[in-house]
């Protein structure tokens, strides 16, 4: 006989739900939404770092030096610094919103339903699932670029396709990224636990390659893109801000990893094992190959897809590239394919669940490369690049997430005190549709950044959105709950 009331038991600090009839028929619920079974949590501390070696090594992540030398004015040194002082600043976040996950079992989706309300959960979950379908396509036209060179080295007629031959690559990368996917969270483990020596392994060889052709003292000696004189603060800073803003998103949906975690130490120790460090050593050696890359192949090559399809010996192209593949595959399938497929279950789970809604995501990172995808095909002509989407849109859309992480942290920590009602996230009678302290408190942030653009005495909002965006939003939503929890105390400071 089916239980009429969930039940809710403890193990060792990890909550676990026994559904009843209340949460099974409720429309907020569906299987794979439903918090992870202790016995499900079975990924240890190396489990989580290799997920992280497996998202932070990346065509993105080779890149970074590059953005940062080029687009912020800073010196390979600072540039570098940068990166690992972001990757240090974004586990807090990180590691503080995966604490929920971990202990209850839940998803992102579900986590924001205390914080933004039942329905309400869905308008963050939707910003949150379009940055991650963008980068979707990103990584997915670098993945089909490595296919279609891959293609290339074992089959000559193939390079006469060109763009073709890259469209083609695109589509079969973009339907192995959703195979994985829907085949689910083991399917997610496996593979970043295999790719992980790998991707390390494939490093170490780019780096053997590339160190007899480049000075390190002359690297760093190359003066900054800035006027001279010029202070390295504001430069450093927003630097800073943009690398912050390369995980942001991550910061927020790391409950769709934690709630896998065998324990708090488990998903905290892999997390700190796993990124400051990838992204530092994988950031300089891309500014290290780019620096090489005259020497190796005669021209100046920002992205190790291109650079190794320079290579004369279609052997060791074809092995370079079916590593990347991997290397893409990895990164594609953690960072942007699951945070949208909980997403989109979230508006109807009843409807939507995760085999339709990693399709949804395919769809949707399809069209927004349409456009990339047409001039391969050289059906239109365009001078809007993808490195221009990826250096400007994207980092700065992300930045306008940090308002929901400091909520997030906010409303855990300090509102809720770390103790959720497990059923009640599922039901429509614990918490409100619509938690309006929530919007408030992302709104009011995201409205002065973008005020902010226009104004030369704001302009420091904007550049250094991410942090002011994540404590802004904080401060805002406590003082809201606060003042909704005590009214009287309101009333008498009136």
């Amino acid at each position: 006989m089916q239980q009429i009331r969930s039940q809710v038991t403890e193990r060792d600090g990890l909550f676990e739900l026994e559904a009843g009839s209340d949460v099974l028929d409720s429309p907020r619920y569906n299987h794979d939404m439903a918090p992870t079974k202790v016995r499900e949590r079975t990924w240890n501390k190396w489990h989580i770092t290799a997920l992280w070696v497996g998202m932070a090594i990346c065509v993105p992540t080779y890149t970074l030096g590059g953005v940062l030398t080029a687009y912020f004015g800073l010196s390979v040194g600072e540039a570098l610094l940068a990166i690992l002082f972001a990757n240090v600043i974004v586990l807090i976040p990180l590691t503080l919103n995966a604490f929920p996950g971990t202990k209850y079992g839940i998803p992102f989706p579900v986590l924001l339903r205390s914080s933004f309300g039942i329905l309400g959960s869905n308008v963050p979950c939707l910003i949150r699932a379009l940055v991650a379908c963008g980068w979707f396509g990103i990584q997915t036209m670098f993945g089909g670029l490595a296919i279609h060179l891959f293609l290339g080295s074992v089959f000559e007629g193939w390079k006469s396709l060109g763009g073709t031959g890259e469209v083609i690559g695109f589509m079969v990368f973009w339907a192995l990224n959703l195979w994985v996917v829907i085949r689910g969270a083991e399917s997610i483990k496996w593979l970043e636990t295999l790719s992980a020596p790998l991707l390390v392994a494939v490093g170490i060889g780019l780096l053997v390659w590339a160190m007899p052709n480049v000075s390190m003292t002359e690297l760093l000696a190359i003066p900054p893109k800035r006027p001279e004189g010029a202070s390295v603060v504001s430069y450093f800073a927003a630097g800073l801000t943009a690398m912050v803003g390369f995980w942001a998103t991550l910061s927020l949906n790391i409950p769709d990893f934690s709630r896998y975690a065998k324990s708090q130490k488990d998903q905290i120790v892999g997390q700190i094992i796993g990124l400051p460090l990838t992204m530092f050593l994988f950031a300089s050696l891309g500014v290290i190959m780019t620096a090489a890359s005259v020497k190796l192949v005669g021209v100046t090559v920002a992205d190790p897809v291109t650079l190794i399809g320079h290579i004369q010996s279609p052997v060791w192209v074809a092995v370079a590239m079916a590593l990347i593949i991997i290397a893409t595959l990895s990164t594609n399938t953690a960072a942007n394919i699951v945070s949208p497929t909980n997403d989109f279950q979230n508006i109807a789970p009843k409807v939507i669940n995760r085999t339709k809604a990693v399709l949804l995501t395919g769809l949707v990172g399809l069209v927004l490369m349409a456009h990339e995808l047409l001039k391969k095909l050289g059906l239109i002509v365009s001078d809007v690049s993808l490195e221009t989407v990826y250096s400007n849109w994207l980092l700065g859309y992300s930045s306008l997430l940090g308002p929901i992480a400091g909520i997030m942290v906010v409303d855990y920590f300090l509102i809720k005190k770390q103790q959720l009602d497990l059923a009640g996230l599922y039901r429509d009678d614990v918490y409100p549709a619509w938690n309006w302290a929530g919007f408030v408190a992302f709104g009011v942030p995201v409205v002065l950044t973008l005020l902010s653009l226009g104004s030369d005495a704001f302009s420091w909002f904007y550049s250094y959105g991410w942090f002011t965006g994540s404590a802004l939003g904080g401060i805002i939503y406590y003082g809201l709950c606060v003042m909704r929890a005590h009214p009287s105390v309101v009333k008498s400071a009136l």
